[in-house]
């Protein structure tokens, strides 16, 4: 639960954290300057190639975590299908995609530790409040970290629900994928607990 790091080291593993972040963020502001379809499909080619390039394996895995976006893939194209304005849906459903696989490859080749010396010393002008660098790095690379891990969480309770039942979970899922979201953190305290704390 503490990573989500790929156990198969590839090229993107030696490249820095900070790098990397960076440009994920370029790319990802750069998607927004993009309106047509087919430059979005060649960007999301080109984010399904950076997996690729890690083997099946790293491929089969970024095509799992973005199974959970399916429901907002489906309101989104619904959505702008009714209203007349499909390609533009196309776009939205094609950036949202594109973006989300280009943080999941970030976050799968980038080890933990990493991430948290790359945010504390981002975190270090926060000092002079009274803050802790540490404890702030640790709390934005466990978010970073449970994104995925959740929506992959909740996936698996509405799975569960469908196998049990006809109808549609819903908001029948929220209650049972809170206790489990509090479940983890009660397990990743522990484990950060017997691993000394956070300092």
């Amino acid at each position: 639960m503490l990573t989500l790091t790929s156990p198969v080291e590839i090229w993107a593993h030696r490249l820095p954290a900070g790098g990397k972040l960076l440009a994920l963020a370029l790319a990802t502001t750069g998607l927004f300057a993009l309106s047509a379809p087919l430059p979005m499909a060649l960007a999301l080619a080109a984010a399904a190639a950076l997996f690729a390039s890690g083997g099946p394996g790293l491929a089969r895995t970024g095509a799992r975590l973005l199974w959970p976006l399916w429901p907002f893939v489906v309101v989104v194209g619904l959505w702008h299908l009714w209203s007349g304005t499909a390609l533009d849906g196309l776009v939205v459903v094609l950036r949202l995609l594109t973006a989300v696989a280009l943080a999941n490859f970030v976050t799968m080749t980038t080890r933990l530790s990493d991430m948290i010396a790359l945010f504390q010393r981002l975190a270090r002008p926060f000092g002079v409040l009274g803050l802790s660098p540490r404890r702030l790095a640790l709390t934005f690379a466990l978010v970073i970290r449970f994104i995925p891990v959740m929506l992959d969480r909740l996936a698996q309770i509405a799975e569960c629900w469908r196998a049990r039942s006809p109808r549609r979970p819903r908001w029948r899922v929220l209650v049972p994928a809170t206790l489990a979201a509090l479940d983890d953190a009660d397990r990743v305290a522990e484990a950060l607990r017997a691993r000394g704390g956070v300092g």
